[in-house]
C-alpha cells in the first residue's frame, strides 16, 4: 500500500508535468554505455538487438539500443499491448530474449504441461515465441523434499538464463545448473549427453547437460538458488547460493564452493572458490559480472559475507582462481542481527560495470525488512584488500585482524578501525545532505537494496527496498534527486530512448526522463506487483508482473 496519498495540488502539478515536460537527456558523455553493451552482444550468436541475459551482457547494464519504445500503454483497452501471456502465480525471474524466443522464470501457476497441473508446485522456466507470445515449452523443477530451507514454496525460478545460439544455461530451484536446447523437443531430437528426460513431449524442455550442485559439490542453498549466470567464451560463471540452515545460525556446508566456473559446452567444473567460508551471513543470491578492467579480465563475485571479490577471469591453477582484490561493503563496526536491526548486510544486487568502474549496494532478504544501506563506486585496478577500512587490535596495532562474521570491529575487545591506505573506494553513498538544508531526510538516505544499478550519460539509478529511487552523479556519488515510490522495490531499472522505467510492489511502473533533474512523465499500473525488471529487445518492451508477461510496442492493439 502507498504510505500517504499525495495532496490534490501535487497531483494536479504532476498531471501538468506529464503534459508539458519534453523527453530530456543529460549532457553528452564520452562513454557510451549502450554502445559498449551492444558491441558485446554482437560478439555472440544472437540477433543484434536481442537481450540474451540479465543485464544484456556481462557488464550487467540494462541500457539497450532502441527507439520509439512506448511511454504510454493501457492494459484494459489493449493500447500498445502486442501480446500478453500467463506465467505463474508469483514471478521473480527477469525476462531474457534471444533468437526469437522469450524466457522467464516463474512457478507452475499456469499449469502449461499436462502432467503437472497448476496445483503442483514447481520451479518453472517458460519459453514463448517472441513474435506472438505463444507458449512453446517449459523446464520443470520438482520441489526438493527438504522443503523451504532449500526450496521455498511457490517462489519458482528466481534466476534468469543466459542464451546463445541454440543453447541456454540457468540455475534451477533445485540447485542445478542446466544447459537446455533452445528448441526443446520441437525439433524432434534429444540432444545430449543428458538423455534421461522423463519424456520427449513437444511442450517440455530438452536437457543437454546438468550439474547438481547439492549432490556433486556439497552445496546447501538457503531457501532457493537465484543466480543469473553469465559467460565469457566457453566459461560459465555461477554463484551457488550456499547458505545457512533453517535455524539461520549454522552453515551446514562451510567447505562447499560459493562461486564456480564451468565449461559451458559440457558442464565440467573448471574451478571453485569458497572465499566467504564460514562468514556467510544468510544466503548468497547475487549474480556475477565480467569485464576487462585495467587491462585484466576480471570476474566479480558478490559474496554472502558482504564482500565483493574479483578473480582473474582466465587464470586459474589446480582448480582455484587467482584472487585479484576484495572489498568489504559494510562499515567495520556494523553488526549482523537477523531482521531490520542488523547494520551489516550481504549482497543481493549484481555488480554494475560502467566506464571502468564497479558499482554495488548492500541488501538483505526482503523478509528481514528495511534497513541501513550503503552504495559504492570502486576502482578495480588495485590489488589485495581494498576495503575502505581495516581493523587492528591494541595488542598488535600493526597487524590487520582477519574478517569476523558477526562484527569485524569489536571495540570492547580492544579492536579499532583505521583507514586503509590501499582503499579502492572512489565514493560512497549512505546519508547525504543533498539539498544543503543542514538535515538528512528519509529521501537522502540509501537503504537496503535487492537491485542492480543502471547507468547512462553519467547518471546512475538505483532503487532501494524502502521504495526510494535514487539518481546519482556517476562520477561523484552526489545525489541529484530521489523519488519515493511509496512501495517496496525489488527490481532494477531500464534506461532506453531517453527514458527510465522502474516497477514496484504496488504494480506501478514509473517512467522518468533521463535527466539530472527529476521529471516524472507517467505512472502506469500493471494490475499486480512488479518484482521483475523491465527489458527491451528488438523494439519491444517486456514487463512481467506476478502473473503475466506483457510485450509492449508502439502501435500495437491487443484486444482487451
Amino acid at each position: 500500500m502507498k504510505r500517504i496519498l499525495a495532496s490534490t495540488a501535487a497531483a494536479l502539478a504532476a498531471l501538468i508535468a506529464i503534459a508539458s515536460i519534453p523527453t530530456a537527456q543529460s549532457a553528452p558523455a564520452d562513454y557510451d554505455a549502450t554502445r559498449e553493451t551492444k558491441e558485446r552482444i554482437a560478439k555472440i550468436k544472437v540477433r543484434p538487438t536481442d537481450w540474451p541475459q540479465w543485464g544484456g551482457s556481462a557488464l550487467r547494464n540494462n541500457v539497450p539500443d532502441a527507439h520509439g519504445i512506448p511511454t504510454d500503454w493501457d492494459l484494459d483497452s489493449g493500447k500498445n499491448i502486442k501480446w500478453a501471456a500467463n506465467v505463474g502465480s508469483q514471478t521473480y525471474g527477469n525476462p531474457v530474449i534471444a533468437n526469437g524466443k522469450v524466457y522467464v522464470g516463474t512457478n507452475n501457476g499456469s499449469g502449461y504441461v499436462k502432467r503437472y497441473p497448476s496445483s503442483v508446485d514447481l520451479g518453472v522456466l517458460l519459453c514463448f515465441d517472441e513474435a506472438t507470445g505463444k507458449f512453446l515449452w517449459q523446464h520443470s523443477s520438482e520441489k526438493l523434499p527438504t522443503g523451504r530451507v532449500h526450496d521455498w514454496p511457490l517462489q519458482g525460478i528466481c534466476s534468469a538464463p543466459a542464451a546463445e545460439g541454440d543453447r541456454l544455461w540457468y540455475v534451477t530451484s533445485r540447485g542445478e545448473v542446466v544447459c537446455l536446447d533452445a528448441e526443446g523437443f520441437l525439433d524432434g531430437e534429444n540432444d545430449g549427453p543428458f538423455k534421461t528426460e522423463p519424456n520427449e513431449n513437444k511442450d517440455e524442455a530438452d536437457v543437454v547437460w546438468k550439474l547438481d550442485m547439492m549432490s556433486q559439490l556439497g552445496v546447501s542453498q538457503h531457501n532457493m538458488c537465484s543466480c543469473s549466470v553469465t559467460f565469457v567464451g566457453n566459461t560459465l560463471f555461477v554463484i551457488t547460493s550456499n547458505g545457512v540452515d533453517e535455524g539461520h545460525l549454522n552453515l551446514p556446508s562451510p567447505h562447499a564452493p560459493s562461486f564456480i566456473a564451468l565449461d559451458r559446452s559440457t558442464g565440467a567444473v573448471l574451478w571453485t572458490d569458497n572465499s566467504p567460508g564460514i562468514n556467510v551471513l544468510h544466503g548468497q543470491w547475487s549474480s556475477p559480472s565480467f569485464a576487462v578492467l585495467g587491462g585484466v579480465p576480471q570476474v566479480l563475485f558478490p559474496g554472502g559475507d558482504g564482500w565483493l571479490y574479483s578473480f582473474h577471469g582466465e587464470s586459474f591453477k589446480d582448480g582455484k582462481p587467482e584472487l585479484l582484490w576484495k572489498f568489504d561493503c559494510n562499515p567495520k563496526d556494523s553488526i549482523y542481527i537477523l531482521g531490520a536491526k542488523s547494520t551489516r548486510n550481504h549482497l543481493i544486487g549484481t555488480p554494475l560495470v560502467y566506464d571502468g568502474r564497479i558499482f554495488i549496494g548492500v541488501g538483505e532478504d526482503p523478509e528481514h525488512g528495511e534497513g541501513t544501506g550503503h552504495f559504492y563506486c570502486i576502482d578495480p585496478t588495485k590489488r589485495g584488500d581494498v576495503s575502505p577500512q581495516l581493523v587492528v587490535n591494541a595488542k598488535d596495532p600493526k597487524t590487520p585482524i582477519p574478517h569476523k562474521r558477526i562484527q569485524a570491529c569489536e571495540a570492547d575487545k580492544g579492536d579499532k578501525m583505521i583507514d586503509n591506505p590501499n582503499s579502492a573506494q572512489i565514493w560512497h553513498f549512505s546519508r547525504q545532505d543533498a539539498d544543503g538544508d543542514g538535515k538528512v531526510s528519509f529521501e537522502e538516505e540509501m537503504h537496503r537494496t535487492c537491485g542492480t544499478a543502471t547507468a547512462k550519460d553519467n547518471l546512475l539509478f538505483i532503487a532501494d527496498f524502502s521504495g526510494l529511487f535514487h539518481c546519482l552523479d556517476v562520477r561523484t556519488g552526489k545525489q541529484l534527486w530521489a523519488h519515493d515510490m511509496l512501495a517496496a522495490c525489488w527490481s532494477s531499472c531500464l534506461i532506453v530512448d531517453g527514458h527510465v522505467y522502474i516497477g514496484d510492489e504496488d504494480g506501478d511502473v514509473c517512467i522518468f526522463a533521463l535527466s539530472p533533474k527529476k521529471q516524472l512523465l507517467r505512472e502506469i499500473n500493471m494490475k499486480n506487483s512488479v518484482y521483475t525488471t523491465p527489458v527491451v529487445a528488438n523494439g519491444t518492451l517486456f514487463i512481467a508482473n506476478r502473473t503475466q508477461l506483457f510485450a509492449i510496442a508502439e502501435g500495437a492493439a491487443k484486444q482487451p
